[in-house]
């Protein structure tokens, strides 16, 4: 597009002292004649372009109008790079090396001393990429989305207004206005599938603040949970929960006190400790996984051989 080539030249003529015609023409893939042409522009703009003839010649900008070169410094440029690696990491296209270079040519110095490495992705990653470019390309063009949905209250077809695509809690989610529910609803893209963009618009509405408050469509009746955990199972209470989420007891396992919004969470987290833990409370979680024992007994005897 031309736009992003008019920024792409000025970015790089604020970071180089001079550069030629032939090496912007190179460099953005268009003929001398179109790179002219854009600096004809540049210059209507207000930007104050300065060419020189013969040897040593070139383009410039004004040293009198540039900016600081200085105008981030190397670690504000690293935090930069960081997020447009996430950002490229469930993404087709590169913002990365297109932006990037756009604001500093130095780029691969910054990059190759960088110590922090964001990827966004996840074990789904080329299904997960397809669907935020589409929900991406729905958003921009207000057209509805539907899809198929599974949640632990089963399977579900869906129709929304897609507006936010968001990253939180180690997931993507998509907010939008549920055509089905008539309200605004969190759809994680786990567990979105079948989707399409619909032809028909939509009129983008007015999305009341507290929408966008996220935590609450996870704010349900609180369940206490207190379990004896094998001192086996540390790492993990540690890694979910922080190193003051428990205490030793006298035999060396480990006491665990926690709220949960959610009971069908804690309930397959619990579970998937298998025989390493002993749930105290609530009395609602023993019976379940009492009878999930009970079940597990059942199926082995009706199998064995």
């Amino acid at each position: 597009m031309k736009i992003d080539r008019l920024i792409g030249i000025i970015f790089i003529l604020l970071q180089e002292d001079k550069v030629t015609a032939p090496e912007l023409a190179k460099r953005f893939e268009v003929s001398r004649r179109t790179i002219n042409r854009d600096i004809a522009d540049i210059c209507k703009s207000g930007i104050p372009i300065v060419t020189t003839q013969g040897s040593g010649g070139g383009i410039s900008i004004l040293d009198s109008y540039k900016i600081d070169k200085a105008f981030f410094d190397e670690d504000e440029l690293q935090a930069i790079f960081s997020g447009l690696q996430g950002i490229d990491s469930v993404s087709k296209r590169s913002y990365l090396a297109n932006i990037a270079e756009k604001l500093s040519k130095k780029r691969n110095q910054i990059e190759s001393n960088g110590s922090i490495m964001i990827d966004l992705s996840s074990h789904y990653q080329k299904p997960l990429v397809h669907k935020i470019e589409l929900i991406k390309k729905a958003i921009q063009e207000s057209k509805y989305i539907s899809f198929l949905y599974y949640s632990e209250k089963g399977e579900s077809a869906r129709r929304i207004e897609p507006y936010y695509l968001i990253f939180r809690w180690s997931a993507w989610y998509a907010l939008g206005y549920c055509l089905d529910r008539k309200d605004y609803r969190l759809f994680k893209l786990n567990r979105l599938w079948n989707m399409n963009i619909q032809s028909e618009k939509f009129v983008p509405r007015k999305i009341p603040q507290k929408e966008l408050e996220f935590d609450d469509y996870f704010s349900t009746e609180i369940i206490h949970l207190k379990a004896i955990f094998s001192k086996s199972e540390k790492y993990r209470l540690i890694e979910e929960y922080g190193i003051d989420c428990y205490h030793v007891t006298n035999d060396g396992n480990l006491f665990f006190e926690w709220d949960f919004a959610s009971y069908s969470y804690m309930r397959s987290w619990v579970f998937s400790f298998g025989d390493k833990v002993k749930v105290l409370e609530p009395l609602k979680l023993c019976r379940d996984r009492k009878k999930q024992a009970e079940n597990i007994v059942q199926k082995e005897i009706e199998y064995d051989i």
